[in-house]
């Protein structure tokens, strides 16, 4: 159910009442700013993720090729002399 003008009122009464004239332009200015910075981060995360994955596209072969390096030599395997460890 959406907020109409009545509530909106209601509301700014209250805060006024609670907080004071004086008040309650400091706690909007604070929320705005909260706001704007969790906006820039999270951004600024996206940016971080997309370059991420960018770059994860480009080494891709790398990438493939150490983990499978990694998978054998965990097993038991090394790939250079084709050997296989007994336990």
């Amino acid at each position: 159910m959406p907020m109409g003008g009545v509530e909106l009122l209601v509301i700014l009464a209250i805060l006024l009442l609670f907080f004071g004239a004086k008040r309650v332009p400091q706690l909007a200015r604070s929320l705005g700013t909260g706001a704007r910075e969790l906006k820039k981060a999270a951004s600024e995360d996206a940016d971080e993720g997309e370059k991420k994955a960018a770059s994860d596209g480009a080494d891709g072969g790398e990438a493939k090729a150490a983990s499978e390096t990694y998978a054998s030599e965990r097993d038991g395997v090394r790939t250079e002399g084709r050997e296989r460890r007994d336990n």
